[in-house]
């Protein structure tokens, strides 16, 4: 299938999508984001890869939201925007695969929004990550929820209410990304990063992720005792069967979706 504001390509079992409007600095039209979310969600009824790589086409990871679009959409076109932008972030967290942000250049508004809601991020050393909402009176409101779940309140805040830019370093330090490499190297860490999860069960994996956003805002016990029950139904599965097969008779696994 083509996309007009994707690329996207598959390699050993890692998905590559790539924001594809670098003349916008890859701004989150209405049109992209429902490509990425048709996609997405393909990906993961498909099962043919066990990570996604999201990253951005030109000088810019993402801009954030077209503005243009907002300027000159009506308040049910606008409304149409976000509630596209929402969907687009709950097909991230909804399919199995680990969706890694491979942010170069610049992460702003919306686009700092992916990164915080994507599962894990690699970024180059020089980018820059910022919610400037508030300078041209329009607060980042939608990117605080993600943002303020990954940085914590008071650096949240800082960010939203400065709008200024957060270097790799200290994104790195205050928990949105999780790796910061030189720019040369940001293509590289990123793939081995994904090719290391891509050598385990998409199945456990997949239930992984999903239990660990369910007990995240849960009372310790209360998690725990989900937690319990989700683990206790994973060894039933011919991935855990398998795994735990191999490891006592010292062998690699052989799991269901290679």
């Amino acid at each position: 299938m083509s996309y007009q504001y994707l690329l996207y390509d598959e390699e050993e079992k890692v998905g590559f999508i790539s924001l594809n409007r670098p003349e916008k600095r890859n701004a989150l039209s209405q049109g992209l984001l429902e490509e990425l979310t048709t996609l997405l969600l393909k990906i993961g009824q498909e099962k043919k890869v066990k990570v996604v790589v999201l990253k951005g086409i030109g000088k810019t990871f993402s801009a954030g939201h077209d503005l243009k679009e907002i300027a000159d959409g009506t308040p049910q076109d606008v409304l149409k925007l976000f509630q596209t932008c929402y969907l687009t972030m709950r097909a991230i967290r909804e399919i199995p695969q680990p969706v890694i942000a491979q942010v170069h250049g610049v992460a702003t508004a919306a686009g700092c929004q992916l990164v915080a809601a994507a599962d894990l991020a690699v970024a180059a050393e020089d980018a820059l990550f910022a919610t400037p909402g508030v300078k041209i009176g329009l607060f980042c409101t939608t990117p605080a929820v993600f943002l303020s779940r990954n940085v914590g309140r008071k650096k949240a805040m800082e960010m939203l209410l400065t709008g200024e830019f957060m270097p790799a370093r200290e994104a790195l330090i205050y928990g949105l990304v999780n790796k910061v490499v030189p720019p040369g190297e940001l293509e590289t860490a990123t793939r081995e990063l994904a090719g290391k999860i891509a050598r385990y069960s998409l199945s456990a994996i997949g239930a992984g992720k999903r239990a660990f956003y369910q007990q995240i805002n849960m009372e310790d016990f209360q998690a725990l005792n989900y937690a319990t029950e989700v683990i206790s139904l994973n060894t039933t599965t011919a991935d855990a069967q398998e795994g735990i097969r191999a490891f006592l008779e010292k062998r690699e696994p052989k799991w269901s979706d290679d």
